[in-house]
Formats: structure tokens, sequence, C-alpha cells
């Protein structure tokens, strides 16, 4: 028996990594530029990057945790279980109202809505990401977009 689950383990495993895809800077700058999020409620494009960076590496397979108070970071943005998505496990307030395992794949629009809704609450805004906080806030981030041919609006 524990063969199997082993077995079943290594195969989800296997899968979830197949589904996950890490971004090139570049590419991830011009994805989050045409989603909006350059100057989303007043933060800069470099922001964003610089917080994707330092939280998921641009992974958007990156799981994280056990965080203290048990929750788990999912995908691009690391979006915590215990106040934005649902992993089925403990307490959540869901404000995305959202599986977390949609955070965990190659399509990142669903991770983008959600970060935006996470901005958007007053309490919050990018201080809901610690990497934000610890490594990009109040810093010089021009260097994050730096070379990779943005278009003007």
């Amino acid at each position: 028996m524990k063969i199997l689950s082993l077995a079943a383990l290594l195969l989800f495993s296997l899968i979830f990594v197949s589904e996950a895809k890490r971004i090139p800077r570049c590419e991830m700058v011009r994805i989050l530029k045409k989603a909006g999020l350059d100057r989303y409620r007043g933060y800069r494009l470099e922001n964003w990057i610089c917080m994707a960076y330092y939280g998921s590496k641009f992974n958007s397979g990156a799981v994280q945790g056990p965080n203290r108070n048990g929750s788990m970071d999912y995908g691009m943005f690391q979006i915590n279980s215990r106040w934005w998505c649902s992993n089925g496990k403990g307490k959540t307030a869901n404000g995305c109202r959202t599986s977390c395992s949609k955070f965990v794949d190659d399509d990142i629009r669903d991770d983008i809505l959600c970060a935006k809704r996470i901005v958007r609450n007053r309490k919050w805004r990018m201080n809901a990401w610690l990497s934000w906080r610890r490594y990009c806030k109040g810093r010089n981030l021009s260097h994050w977009t730096k070379g990779c041919q943005l278009s003007l609006p």
C-alpha cells in the first residue's frame, strides 16, 4: 500500500511539474504589461516583476510552505491559501474565490486576476507579499524592465 501511495505521489509530481512554466524576465515584463499591471493601483511594472522574481523565480508551478499559520503559497505570485485561495486544508478566507491549484499551471491569467484583487484590498496592497516588502519596496527597481524593449502605450 505504501509503495502504491508513493507511486501515485510520484506520478502526480511529474504531472504537476510538467504543467508549470519558468518564464524569462522580459517575457514576464511583456505579459504583465499587456495584462495592465503597469501603474495598476499606483504600482509600476517593476514592482510586480521584482515581487514575482523573489517570490517564485518566475516559476508558475512554485509552491512554498507551510508557513507559521499552516498556509501555503502558490504560483507565480505566491498567492497565500489562508487569505486568497482554497487548498482544501485548514481555514481560508478564499478572497479570490478559487482553488489554489489554479495558480500552479502555466496559464497565469488567473494568477494576475487574483493579484489585482489582492492589491485592490486597502489593508494589503503590495504589502501582502513578504517578497515585495523585503526586496522591492522603496528601492530603485528600474533594472527589472531594462533591455526588455517595451512598446509605449
